[in-house]
């Protein structure tokens, strides 16, 4: 059987900085390819970090092209105008993927870090920890921000290596439809 490839675009949007990581996973093997961060924070208006955004994100699609794009999503915060601020950019880096046939893929950021230190309310710095005993002779990146695009590409890597991937339900009725046999 020969050699399968995939990579993984993994983004932290932010309209201050935007985190990002590639990896490529060959026979089942992860390896950072490329990491960096989007850094808008000394432009003033935000249409323009947007725009900023925008070119950035194209450019790292139309470089490294991708296959999949794992993209965290944003969390609930009581300042509603910082989570309109993040949703556009997360939409604007979501229509650039869809734009070029990229499936998308968004995990929560509780799940992220479940997934890779197996607890959900982990820092960005225990996160860190753990991907650098993962990648031993990789380089990290030294922003936070790109370790947590690390984050969200790995947490999708790990997610297609899951044996329940594919299974997902919609409620208990749609499981009990879904697995008869296995409701007395």
């Amino acid at each position: 059987m020969g050699i399968t490839s995939k990579r993984i675009l993994g983004i932290d949007p932010g309209t201050v900085v935007m985190g990002y990581a590639l990896i490529e996973i060959v026979d089942n093997n992860p390896k950072i390819l490329h990491t960096g961060v989007v850094k808008t924070g000394k432009l003033k208006d935000h249409y323009l970090k947007l725009k900023q955004i925008f070119i950035r994100t194209q450019h790292l699609m139309n470089e490294y092209l991708p296959d999949e794009l794992a993209i965290e999503s944003p969390f609930y915060g009581k300042d509603i105008q910082a989570m309109l601020k993040l949703g556009r950019a997360q939409g604007i880096v979501m229509g650039i993927a869809l734009e070029k046939d990229i499936p998308v893929f968004e995990y929560a950021p509780l799940r992220v870090k479940q997934a890779i230190t197996g607890m959900g309310r982990a820092s960005k710095e225990q996160v860190a920890f753990f991907l650098r005993n993962m990648f031993k002779d990789d380089e990290l990146p030294r922003e936070l921000d790109a370790t947590d695009a690390l984050a969200v590409a790995v947490c999708h890597y790990l997610q297609l290596r899951s044996p329940l991937k594919g299974k997902s339900y919609k409620g208990w009725g749609d499981f009990v439809k879904k697995n008869p046999g296995r409701v007395k």
